[in-house]
């Protein structure tokens, strides 16, 4: 994939439409300082996504439009369009089919910017992600612009990792990642509030069970009632349905009558029209017998006259030649006469022709007009038909225009109140009510966080708290339970030591007991428990005082000492302590290893004290009369005699002791339990109170989530709507200018429909006067029509007439002809019979007399029989006149009928119409029950009534009353709230399982990621070790990670140019500094090659030989990469293959000049 060229118009200088052509791999763009160069960069990186104006040279994004001149206005928008050759198919995805892939991105002066891919509008998304992976972008390490190489070899750690995230091709996975963390943390913040949604659903499922109990009862009762009403209905329906059924039927019996009404008519106008046919041929058969009559009178008469003449011959015929001349005179008379009849009817011939002629042509002339008539009659109807037409549609334009009208009068309105509408909107809007409603939002989301922070610490300081409070009574619990184990195993031993000191004491309930009770000395304390012993010498003390530790103290001897002889059985012992409690011991003996309240040298005068038996075995031999030794074991010496007691009362001394003891660390103990209590009730209501603290807290954490969440969610809304109101503004603005134009246009639309509505009316007019004359001219044709017929009837009957009398007379022609031939025949004949009379005598020949006779019989039959045939003719036709009457009267009748017959059929249809309606409604009742009647009728009795149905109603009701208030949203709340409660708990599950799917494809994304970050930098580090020198001449580079984590570490050059020892890459002088830029640059590229490479003026910080090297890598590159640099150095526009010359010749106008230079190279050669 490769920039083929660079379209530009309205983009800062670039004013006028230009197109870059990138024809080759070294494309070279010179020009001098200001004449916008450095503009052919900003321009990409603005179509490929950079939100930032500073990044662009500017404050807002509108400072990107061209802005006027000193010759020039301000343009509107600016454009880019990035046209990339895609043959190779670089771009996968979708794009990969394409050849061709054009991105442009558009932006007004309102600073909205719109993106498009082939011309389809997209997102700047869509952008971002066309060239993820490429190592294309707004701030792309394919595009160095001036200052970047510094900034390059001088970020951060952090920032240059980013270069080597875009070549590893791991920035989506990055943008995955964060969206991931995203969804993640919302996931959570949903799991919280689903399950507080929860817990309010299950409160709420409890007490809508209880409401959804009672409205199923009322559910049952209303569908019983929905029920019994819908049977109601149907009973309703089948009874109408069969008054129904029975006028359908009369309604069929006057239809068929009218039919059979009907089909009478059409028998009576076929035979009408049978009986005018026969009529007409009546009437030509009685002209066809009138005809024939007048041919038989000629004939007979010719007949006649024949006989008459040959009877005349035959009378004469005895008279020879006196009858022969006389004949022959006659016949020459005859002659004569028929001559002159010839004539006559010659005469008669020659005026009955013209007369027929003119009677025909009269004919003709009458057919001729009836014909014009005709023809003009159907002119005249087609012309009023056709400016009925005109009318008509004249009246539909007419409407057609008022509505036009109406709607564009609508339409102005609606355009007015919607123009006001527009402008108090726009009157809100510029109050700048959303600005401050999003600034107080951002506030309040603000003051929301500050405060679920406050509450989140306070709910962190209560959990410390009371995770300190719980360790504490889990401790305190401990040493309590410790206590009073103690406790309890002190009192159990300190009263097993009590029993066993009583018993070895004597306090039993033997005789000796009774005697002291009897003396009052029961509770009087014994010897043992006075006396404190230095511990270890308790069984000395005792061997000692064998004897008398029981002793009973009292407080003299007198009393108890006489009264002890009453005492007849067991052991009893008397102590009276001495007065004077000082007593002087001596050191080494045994009282000095006892503490009593009195003195008891009474008792223990001369023991001494040995420590071990063999010093008291080698002390015995010592010892004087009375003196004794005794060991801590309890051996008790004199001088001749060693003894050694363990009975009862061995061990009551230390017992005593340890009495004490165990009561003293007893007291310790209950005081402890019971300081121990209080402080575990303490810390009881402590935890009690922190719980509810906690609570508390949580309550509030999770009011302030909501409060915060709600805060964000109205300063999305508030952002949104400013968003949207600043779009509104433009849009407000838009559609007041198109409300305007559309305005005018209605205005100028309503004033020329206007104008055609008059123009219309004005046609309409005219043609309705138009059609008025020409139905009078209708009316006229048809009356001259009607005459036409009737002079044309009377021409045909005379023209029948004039034939008839014409083949008469042409018939009496013939037959005077015929007797004139004849005349001459006889006139021959008589002569030669003359000749011969003279000669001899003549005779008449009967032969022609008979069939003359014979033919006028024949003839006298024909003209009866044509006499009949006309008589029968005109009575035939007087007849038809009379059967046509008759017809035309029936045919009248059968039309009043037939009227009669359809205003009932019309009455009866409005009947069956209205039962219909009835019908239709009670179905329309039935189908808002959701049934049929079709459905219902089939279950009912058949006897059923309506009263009983009614009845069950009226009961039905009253149970329905007896409910009282019912909850009927119950029953669908409850399964709602179910719905949703189980719902909850399967997205519950589901987003618990979502989590954890989010989590494993983090995981999956974090290897991934470090795998190939892994990969990319040790072979873009392999790469800058290879170029460096390359580049210097020698030295060295290499990358290095800021921490082991691939996901975090920053990324650091260390360079050493030849011969230096530099620690630092910022003590590198600019010309290094971009070197080693470029040798970064160029080692991403040979990883990932992005399409295309910008240079904007890179080798400024060069010297003459770094050029050339600088060059010579750029030439080597560009078979695999697409160089586009901006430069002033001649050496570096010596390796370009096309420049591209930026002008500026118009101040503040950017141009264009492209020069090939391998053409204008073969060019010069030629020169």
């Amino acid at each position: 994939m490769r920039l083929s060229r660079i379209k530009l118009s309205g983009f800062k200088s670039f004013v006028d439409p230009a197109v870059l052509q990138l024809p080759g791999n070294l494309v070279g763009i010179v020009g001098p300082n200001g004449c916008g160069k450095s503009n052919v960069i900003d321009a990409v990186r603005w179509v490929m996504g950079e939100s930032s104006a500073r990044s662009l040279r500017g404050e807002t994004m509108t400072d990107v439009i061209f802005n006027g001149a000193a010759s020039r206005k301000p343009v509107g928008q600016a454009s880019i369009e990035l046209v990339f050759d895609n043959s190779q198919g670089r771009l996968g995805g979708p794009w990969a089919s394409y050849a061709e892939i054009a991105v442009r991105r558009l932006v007004g002066r309102d600073g909205q910017s719109s993106y498009f891919l082939n011309g389809s509008r997209c997102r700047r998304r869509d952008i971002a992600d066309l060239f993820l992976g490429t190592g294309l972008g707004p701030r792309s390490y394919a595009i160095i612009e001036q200052g970047m190489i510094s900034r390059v070899i001088e970020a951060r750690p952090e920032d240059l990792r980013l270069f080597l995230e875009e070549a590893a091709g791991i920035s989506r996975y990055k943008d995955r990642r964060r969206e991931t963390e995203t969804r993640i943390r919302h996931t959570r913040d949903n799991l919280e509030r689903l399950n507080d949604v929860r817990e309010e659903l299950g409160r709420q499922l409890q007490h809508l069970q209880r409401q959804a109990r009672a409205a199923e009862q009322y559910r049952n009762y209303r569908a019983e009632e929905r029920r019994l009403r819908a049977e109601l209905l149907a009973l309703r329906w089948r009874t109408l349905r069969v008054d129904l059924d029975a006028q359908i039927r009369q309604l069929r019996e006057q239809e068929t009558a009218l039919e059979a009404w009907i089909t009478a008519q059409r028998h009576l106008d076929t035979r009408l029209e049978a009986e005018r046919l026969a009529r007409t041929a009546a009437s030509d058969a009685c002209g066809d017998a009138q005809a024939r009559c007048y041919q038989a009178g000629a004939e007979i008469s010719r007949l006649e006259q024949y006989l008459s003449h040959q009877r005349e011959l035959r009378r004469r015929h005895a008279d020879d030649a006196r009858q022969t001349a006389a004949e022959l005179a006659r016949i020459e008379v005859q002659r004569e006469q028929d001559l002159a009849q010839r004539e006559q009817l010659r005469a008669e011939l020659a005026a009955a022709g013209p007369e027929q002629v003119r009677v025909q042509a009269a004919e003709v002339e009458a057919a001729a007009a009836l014909a014009t008539a005709e023809v003009l009659l159907r002119e005249d109807q087609a012309a009023w038909e056709d400016c009925g037409r005109r009318c008509s549609d004249a009246q539909r334009q007419a409407e057609v225009e008022r509505t036009r009208i109406e709607h564009l009068e609508r339409q102005l309105l609606q355009g007015a109140r919607r123009r006001e509408r527009l402008e108090l909107e726009q009157a809100q809007l510029a109050q700048g009510d959303e600005e401050l409603e999003l600034e107080e939002r951002r506030e309040a989301e603000e003051q929301a966080a500050i405060v679920l922070a406050d509450h989140q610490a306070r709910l962190l300081e209560v959990e410390s708290e009371l995770a300190a409070t719980r360790a504490a009574q889990q401790q305190g619990a401990a040493a309590l339970q410790e206590l009073r184990t103690r406790v309890q195993t002190g009192r159990g031993r300190l009263e097993a030591l009590r029993t066993l000191q009583e018993a070895a004491l004597g306090r039993q309930a033997d005789v000796a007991g009774a005697w002291l009770r009897t003396q009052g000395l029961d509770a009087a304390p014994r010897l043992a428990e006075h006396l404190t012993v230095e511990p270890g010498w308790e069984r000395a003390v005792e061997a000692a005082l064998s004897g008398w530790l029981d002793a009973v103290c009292v407080p003299e001897l007198k009393g108890p000492a006489g009264a002890i002889a009453e005492l007849h059985a067991g052991r009893l012992g008397l102590f009276a302590p001495p007065e004077s409690t000082a007593a002087s011991t001596e050191d080494g003996t045994l009282a000095e290893r006892v503490t009593a309240p009195w003195s008891l040298a009474s008792l223990l005068a001369g023991i001494d004290t040995a420590a071990t038996l063999e010093e008291a075995l080698a002390r015995r031999a010592s010892l004087a009369a009375g003196e004794r030794l005794v060991t801590p074991e309890g051996v008790l010496c004199t001088r001749d005699a060693v003894r050694l007691v363990r009975d009862t009362e061995s061990g009551v001394l230390a017992r005593e002791r340890e009495i004490h003891e165990r009561e003293a660390a007893l007291a310790v103990d209950e005081v402890a339990l019971a300081r121990q209590g209080v402080e575990m009730e303490a810390l009881s209501a402590q935890l009690h109170s922190l719980e509810q603290a906690r609570r508390e807290a949580q309550q509030q954490v999770n009011q302030g989530h909501r409060d915060h969440a709600q805060a964000q969610g109205l300063l999305q809304a508030a952002q949104s709507r400013a968003e949207t109101a600043c779009t509104r503004r433009a849009a407000l603005a838009e559609e007041c200018a198109e409300l305007d134009e559309q305005n005018a246009s209605d205005q100028e639309q309503l004033q020329q429909v206007r104008l055609r509505l008059e123009e219309v009316l004005l046609e309409l007019e005219s043609g309705r006067n138009e059609q008025v004359a020409l139905g009078s001219a209708r009316e006229q044709r048809q009356q001259q029509l009607r005459q036409c017929r009737a002079v044309a009837d009377t021409a045909r009957q005379a023209v029948a007439r004039g034939q008839a009398a014409l083949e008469a007379l042409r018939l009496q022609w013939t037959a005077t002809d015929a007797a004139l031939e004849r005349l001459d025949a006889q006139q021959r004949q008589l002569r030669e019979r003359q000749q011969r009379l003279d000669t001899e005598p003549g005779t008449v020949s009967d032969d022609i007399l008979v069939n003359a006779e014979a033919d006028l019989g024949e003839w006298l039959e024909t003209r009866l029989a044509a006499e009949r045939a006309l008589q029968e003719a005109r009575q035939d036709l007087a007849s038809r006149d009379a059967s046509l009457q008759a017809l035309e009267q029936e045919r009248s009748r059968s039309e009043r009928e037939i009227d009669a017959q359809r205003q009932r059929i019309e009455a009866q249809r409005l009947a069956l119409g209205e039962a219909r309606v009835r019908e239709q409604h009670l179905c329309e009742q039935l189908q808002a029950l959701d049934t049929t009647p079709e459905a219902l009728v089939p279950t009912l009795p058949a006897v059923a009534e309506e009263g009983t149905w009614l009845v069950r109603l009226e009961q039905l009701e009253r149970r329905i009353q007896r409910l009282g208030p019912i909850n009927l949203a119950a029953i669908e709340e409850f399964a709602q709230l179910s719905e949703r409660k189980q719902y909850l708990d399967a997205q519950d599950a589901d987003l618990l399982e979502a989590l954890a799917t989010l989590e494993n494809a983090m995981r999956k994304m974090d290897r991934e990621t470090r795998a190939r970050f892994r990969e990319t930098f040790e072979q873009v580090n392999a790469g800058l070790q290879e170029l460096f020198p390359r580049l210097f001449g020698g030295g060295q580079a290499h990358l290095e990670l800021t921490q082991e984590d691939m996901l975090e570490a920053g990324v650091t050059i260390m360079a050493k140019p030849p011969g230096k020892r530099i620690g630092s890459i910022t003590l590198l002088s600019g010309g290094e500094k971009a070197l080693t830029a470029v040798a970064l640059v160029f080692a991403i590229f040979q990883l990932n090659p992005a399409p295309f490479c910008l240079l904007d003026e890179v080798d400024a910080p060069l010297d003459e030989a770094n050029v050339g090297r600088f060059g010579a890598l750029v030439r080597d590159m560009s078979t695999r990469v697409q160089f586009i640099f901006i430069t002033h150095n001649k050496a570096t526009m010596e390796i370009a293959q096309h420049l591209i010359g930026v002008t500026m010749q118009e101040p503040g106008v950017s141009r264009l000049v492209a020069v090939d230079v391998d053409a204008a190279a073969q060019l010069a050669g030629v020169g």
